[in-house]
């Protein structure tokens, strides 16, 4: 059929308040022109994150009220621990009240001045934890990952060639070597089985650490089950566990793919780097087997790992960005193609060619897209990473906006309501001019940055 048929029934609900386009104007003034700096209440649909924003089920409901709030030792923290072994099969299980707090413990271990750490691509928290410890994170994605028209079927891809001449170049001051799937700054794009592998092997055999960022490893096992040869008979817990019987470790928010609002954890096989890791977790976050989260979130997570898993649910959530990246390629907005798991991304640069990239046109087309809809996004682009290390600036690669879906929360309608406000915004594109930035912070500003039009 071509409808899109959510495979879950609604059982709860929660109003959404409608604004009129001049008093989203006022309230995006009153927020500095910074999506971010806005109140929830005043968004119609809200694509900032698909990061703790889903809906949970009946069943993690339920779970939650089995929760057991003890300091130590509780059985909560068993179920969650057999739940995350039961797809990744490290040594050590160790949680965190959410992904940065497990990239903060890790490369608070392995980072430092001097030391180079090689990603696909490292995402906003991941490349600020690393760079907070003075250490260089290093982008080696495919090329096809940065051309948005490329159709490639893993532009999520490590670039396998310049991994190894970096490894071989620069072995002494590499502590890890990392992937993050999907790869979430390059577009939402899967990487392949086949990558991981050979990633892996390169990482082992200059005895490095491979080190999975698996935040959204359910869509990305989906993705290798649909276009990687030899994976479409298999099932996606299968192709989940052999993607992490390759690495040493993972970092983890589980409010994404593990479908709760808050939580992840740190995984890890070696024993001392483990026990140095629960020595900062009892320092920063909470006892190792609560790890800064109440045994009801626990629980939630062990019962969402269960259902993130489950075929009619990736199928049902890839084919919606589908949908919506076909409509808008039909109203002529440029999209990175084909789409990712978790989001839309629209390639601001391709839209607005008369606003230069260091006058933001991913910033300024979400704050259009509130303007026009009530639709909050985020830019992915050079607001976030474009201001070096050393306090200088320079275009990203890429200036995207991410409509990132959050998960089992919005419905086609609003899907169908996403594509027309885009198709208003069409007609105005091109008297949009850029920003500036007129107040930042020194680090990760594209959260509180305030902007100024041109």
């Amino acid at each position: 059929m071509k409808t899109i048929i959510e495979p879950f029934r609604i059982k709860s609900v929660e109003p959404i308040r409608f604004t009129t386009r001049e008093e989203r104007e006022t309230l995006l003034d009153q927020a500095h022109l910074n999506t971010f700096l806005l109140r929830s209440e005043d968004v119609l649909i809200d694509l900032l994150t698909d990061s703790g924003t889903g809906a949970m089920s009946a069943r993690q409901w339920s779970a939650m009220l089995r929760g057991d709030e003890s300091y130590a030792g509780s059985p909560s923290f068993e179920r969650f621990e057999a739940a995350v072994r039961n797809l990744a099969n490290f040594k050590h299980i160790i949680p965190t009240h959410q992904g940065r707090a497990a990239e903060a413990i890790l490369f608070s271990i392995l980072g430092g001045e001097g030391k180079k750490i090689p990603n696909n691509t490292h995402f906003d928290t991941t490349r600020g934890n690393v760079e907070n410890t003075g250490a260089e994170a290093v982008d080696l994605v495919v090329a096809e990952g940065l051309d948005p028209n490329d159709l490639s079927d893993f532009k999520g891809n490590i670039d396998l060639v310049r991994l190894e001449q970096f490894m071989r170049d620069n072995a002494a001051d590499v502590p890890c070597v990392m992937t993050t799937i999907t790869n979430n700054a390059g577009g939402g794009q899967p990487v392949s089985l086949a990558n991981i592998r050979a990633t892996a092997e390169i990482a082992h055999r200059y005895d490095k650490p491979f080190i999975i960022d698996g935040c959204r490893f359910a869509e990305n096992a989906y993705f290798i089950k649909q276009r990687e040869a030899g994976q479409q008979d298999r099932s996606i817990t299968d192709i989940v566990r052999d993607t992490f019987a390759c690495a040493d470790g993972m970092t983890m928010s589980a409010k994404k793919d593990g479908l709760v609002n808050i939580g992840g954890w740190l995984a890890l096989n070696d024993d001392d780097l483990a026990l140095k890791a629960r020595s900062r977790l009892i320092m920063t976050e909470g006892f190792p087997t609560y790890g800064g989260l109440a045994g009801r979130d626990l629980e939630a997570i062990a019962q969402g790992l269960t259902e993130v898993v489950d075929e009619d649910y990736l199928r049902y959530r890839v084919r919606t960005n589908e949908y919506i990246i076909e409509r808008l390629d039909r109203l002529g907005v440029p999209v990175v193609k084909p789409a990712g798991g978790h989001a839309v991304f629209i390639d601001a640069r391709a839209w607005l060619p008369h606003v230069a990239p260091l006058q933001y046109p991913g910033q300024t087309v979400a704050c259009a897209l509130y303007v026009a809809g009530g639709i909050r996004t985020t830019e992915i682009g050079t607001v976030m990473f474009g201001r070096q290390p050393d306090g200088t600036e320079r275009p990203a690669p890429m200036d995207l906006v991410r409509l990132a879906i959050p998960r089992r929360t919005y419905t086609q309608s609003h899907a169908d309501y996403i594509v027309e406000v885009f198709e208003e915004l069409a007609r105005e594109v091109d008297q949009m001019r850029g920003l500036t930035i007129v107040e930042e912070p020194p680090t990760m500003r594209h959260f509180t940055a305030k902007f100024a039009r041109l």
